[in-house]
């Protein structure tokens, strides 16, 4: 579609949501959101008729981009037959949209339990574990996010949860692996594991292994950083909880549904979780959807006591005919394998060549359509581009990089001292050219910022 620009329409826009929306995450002042005017596929533009590849996909959700007809076309054929049922009875989309994902998820995480989105899927898998073992104490990582509602957030390792945390949420959080800024001083990945393993270990020991009801991570943490973990520590995580009887729960509700090359990321790492959580790509975002997976042990616990939660919107029937076409297209049109295949020989070819050239590059790391540059002042020190959680004049440099990106018709996913390279797992090697060329233009701005 080309974009028709219509500025007054724009404006009217931008002076609605002023008067009345209030925006998640920020100062409400402080912000100037772009009225968007349409998205098709990798891009969407604004009313001035400009243009932007999304390196972002939306919030990491919109897997095979956006307005694929095939997707729009299931959601008006489900509201013409049947818009919206109650989640205690049985309904086709439904019960489709769990068989198709129960196939594709590992091991025996057949089960099914269907949410609005991500944070109450982390929500409801703690409360699962909880209820499986008798306890109550959760650990979770530093560099982290799982969400913004109240379980979910104390979870989360970043500063999002600051404001949120009373320490009452039984939350305890540990140091997991991550080699470029490692806190067990390790020179190898190998290193890195053993002492990440050990480090949690000694957690779980100290904090008493009959308390502790479930270990959370991100399969492979996404806002946080995308950082991949090392080889071998997934399923020495996997033996700690076997050993403690500890509920091992995953969340892949960023990098599950191809993002990482492989239906769920726990597929890289031949690991089975107890309990999976999902989102975002499992409808690529088009209606609001996630859900839990549940293990064959887990599900029994509630096969003959009533498990104590439920949303009355639980598996949608919009939103589950969107996860079952989505799904569909995603096998139909060889969508896993495309992420797979341009992140192993465009994505991550072309950004190790930026960061030779681009002295604010301090490291590349990701897999698939999952990746991260980690930007800083000095390459020597590691010194980051910005300090942690910076904001207004100290957050300069990494204000002036994403200007510098959007004027080049790119959207670049920012957090932090890392931009993300996000785009939809369908992208096209074209349009991950065009990107990646509007990105090597931007890193010289950071690069004024090194020293």
């Amino acid at each position: 579609m080309t974009p028709q620009p219509n500025p007054e329409v724009g404006a009217a826009v931008k002076a609605a949501d002023r008067a009345h929306v209030f925006h998640s995450w920020s100062a409400q002042e402080l912000i100037d959101p772009l009225a968007v005017a349409g998205a098709e596929g990798s891009y969407f533009w604004d009313y001035d008729g400009k243009r932007y590849l999304d390196f972002t996909s939306g919030l990491v959700y919109t897997n095979i981009g956006y307005q694929h007809p095939k997707v729009v076309a299931a959601i008006q054929e489900q509201a013409a037959r049947m818009t919206t049922f109650a989640p205690a009875f049985a309904v086709e989309a439904r019960s489709e949209a769990a068989r198709l994902i129960a196939e594709r998820t590992p091991g025996d995480l057949d089960k099914i339990f269907f949410t609005n989105g991500g944070a109450d899927a982390v929500e409801h898998a703690v409360r699962m574990a909880r209820l499986h073992t008798g306890r109550a104490k959760v650990l979770s990582a530093y560099r982290s996010y799982h969400g913004g509602t109240q379980q979910a957030v104390n979870l989360t390792g970043d500063p999002r949860r600051w404001a949120s945390d009373s320490a009452a949420a039984g939350v305890v959080h540990f140091w997991a692996p991550f080699l470029y800024r490692s806190r067990f001083y390790a020179e190898t990945e190998e290193q890195e594991c053993a002492r990440a393993l050990e480090h949690l270990e000694t957690t779980i020991a100290f904090e008493g292994p009959s308390t502790v009801a479930a270990i959370v991570l991100e399969t492979v943490p996404g806002t946080a950083g995308i950082m991949v973990p090392p080889p071998g520590y997934l399923a020495g995580v996997r033996e700690l909880c076997d050993k403690y009887g500890i509920v091992f729960i995953l969340d892949e509700v960023m990098a599950g549904f191809g993002r990482t090359g492989e239906w769920f990321a726990a597929d890289l790492f031949d690991v089975t979780p107890d309990l999976m959580t999902f989102a975002k790509g499992v409808n690529s975002g088009y209606v609001p959807l996630g859900g839990v997976a549940i293990s064959g042990a887990i599900a029994e616990t509630f096969a003959k006591r009533p498990y104590p939660g439920g949303l009355t919107y639980s598996g949608h029937p919009l939103a589950c005919a969107a996860a079952v076409a989505t799904i569909n297209v995603m096998a139909e049109e060889g969508v896993v394998d495309n992420a797979a295949r341009l992140g192993a020989e465009v994505v991550g070819p072309a950004l190790r060549e930026l960061a030779e050239r681009h002295p604010c590059v301090g490291e590349v790391r990701g897999v698939g359509m999952f990746w991260a540059l980690e930007l800083v002042k000095n390459r020597e020190t590691r010194e980051p581009l910005v300090p942690y959680n910076a904001a207004g004049t100290a957050n300069a440099p990494m204000a002036a990089f994403g200007a510098a990106a959007k004027a080049g018709g790119l959207w670049p996913f920012m957090n932090m001292n890392r931009t993300h390279v996000v785009p939809p797992c369908n992208v096209t090697e074209a349009e991950l050219k065009e990107g990646l060329a509007a990105l090597d233009a931007a890193l010289t701005v950071a690069d004024e910022y090194t020293r």
